[in-house]
């Protein structure tokens, strides 16, 4: 068992984005209850399947005339590792802290 194991914490991957404010942030959320909370991956692959998934669905929506091409072909998400803790908060590979998550 590793040290993180002992600790309750477990590696995962979260799918982020640049903000002009607040930098590299998670962006992927789903409701739970009354809040928003972010998605870790178990693996960097289904992050990496999320990102196209969605980029599939803008692309499908330009040819569907409802969205800009420039928009639909952008793709601006990427995957980062991140270790979760056990109480759902989970730290980027820069330190930033976030939480809680789901999955």
């Amino acid at each position: 068992m590793s040290e993180e194991q002992s600790r309750g914490s477990r590696n995962g991957f979260c799918i982020y984005t640049d903000t002009l404010f607040q930098g590299p942030v998670p962006t992927v959320s789903e409701a739970e209850g009354n809040e928003d909370k972010h998605v870790i991956y178990a693996t960097e692959l289904d992050a990496q399947r999320e990102i196209a998934d969605y980029a599939i669905t803008r692309i499908q929506e330009f040819l569907d005339e409802q969205r800009d091409f420039d928009d639909a072909i952008i793709v601006q998400e990427y995957v980062v590792p991140v270790t979760v803790n056990i109480d759902g908060t989970f730290t980027d590979e820069d330190g930033k802290y976030f939480g809680p998550y789901v999955r």
